[in-house]
């Protein structure tokens, strides 16, 4: 009888989904459709900037009952149809995400292609705002770029779908560490504000464990933190270090990766993965260790304060444009 009860709550809340869902497609074209009618509106001059105003005190005045109309709203209703307008294939995805996400990424997203990286990040993960905001504060965007192309051939030659998964450096402004923290205060840290750490790595990771326990020979092995990763299918090894990276960091998780593979993962996982978590990297000196390296290895950098989002997307566009043009 339990059993029959479930699925009847299953149903309801699933109804209940369905209904928010289709609410909020309805709500976002309203807006998509009121802003549309005033832009054509006033392109045609037929109507200056005053009637917006004029048209928010009438709706205030004479539809007591209808909220969400001052002129502030209206005006961005106008900004959401004009920057969304030549972008069908963003289409979709604004109906499939509230009014308050929307807001938050036409008005802080200055291309197409981080829009579109937002809206389709808040779908997957189902980022409340408060996240959404915090990850556009931090570049995620700009760093993830960033990452797809830093990714070393080891990785690139795993034959899995790496795009957006690892990031060429990591934002733990959430700890408010020192600037001489330890290895161990910064491993706390992160266990400490474990929720914070998952949503700056990304949903797909699943804690397993920290100084996870590794036996080689008559001798024991600890990984600072190991992770699952439910879309790669396979673990995912945090070495930290709270240093400059150094050539001989990646011997110790290159060991740590051979164990994992023999000895912890399962017939139908993946080769593991090794992510050297640094303070400060030189890319260099990165690139040449890691030339020869077979490991499925990536070193990252950590900072402690948010980035500087200019420099970042300075440092972006500096990379595609020295990028080679593919014939």
């Amino acid at each position: 009888m339990d059993k029959g009860f479930s699925e009847i709550i299953s149903l309801i809340k699933q109804s209940r989904s369905n209904a928010i869902r289709a609410i909020n497609a309805e709500l976002i074209d309203l807006y998509w459709n009121i802003g549309k009618y005033i832009s054509k509106k006033i392109d045609l001059a037929e109507w200056g900037d005053s009637v917006v105003l004029e048209l928010a005190k009438h709706i205030q005045q004479n539809e007591p009952d209808i909220k969400g109309f001052s002129d502030k709203n209206i005006w961005r209703m106008k900004q959401f149809y004009e920057i969304n307008k030549d972008f069908p294939k963003l289409s979709t995805l604004l109906r499939e995400i509230s009014w308050s996400h929307n807001l938050a990424i036409f008005s802080r997203c200055k291309s197409v292609e981080e829009r579109e990286f937002y809206l389709k990040l808040v779908k997957q993960e189902c980022y409340s705002f408060r996240e959404l905001d915090r990850q556009i504060s931090a570049s995620l965007f700009e760093r993830t770029m960033i990452g797809n192309t830093k990714l070393p051939t080891a990785l690139r030659e795993t034959n899995l779908n790496l795009t957006n998964t690892f990031k060429d450096s990591y934002i733990f402004e959430f700890l408010s560490l020192s600037e001489s923290h330890s290895e161990r205060e910064l491993q706390r840290g992160l266990i400490k504000q474990l929720k914070s750490f998952i949503l700056e790595l990304g949903k797909d990771f699943l804690f397993i464990g920290e100084e996870y326990k590794l036996q080689v020979g008559n001798s024991d092995f600890y990984i600072d933190l190991l992770f699952y990763h439910r879309g790669l299918q396979c673990l995912i090894a945090f070495e930290l270090k709270a240093d400059k990276f150094k050539p001989d960091h990646l011997g110790q998780l290159n060991f740590y990766l051979e164990a994992l593979d023999r000895d912890v993962r399962k017939t139908n996982e993946n080769p593991s993965i090794g992510i050297l978590l640094c303070k400060d990297k030189d890319s260099e000196v990165v690139e040449y260790a890691l030339s020869r390296s077979l490991s499925p290895t990536m070193v990252s950098e950590y900072k402690t304060q948010l980035p500087d989002k200019k420099l970042l997307q300075q440092k972006l566009h500096e990379l595609f444009e020295n990028e080679p043009e593919v014939e």
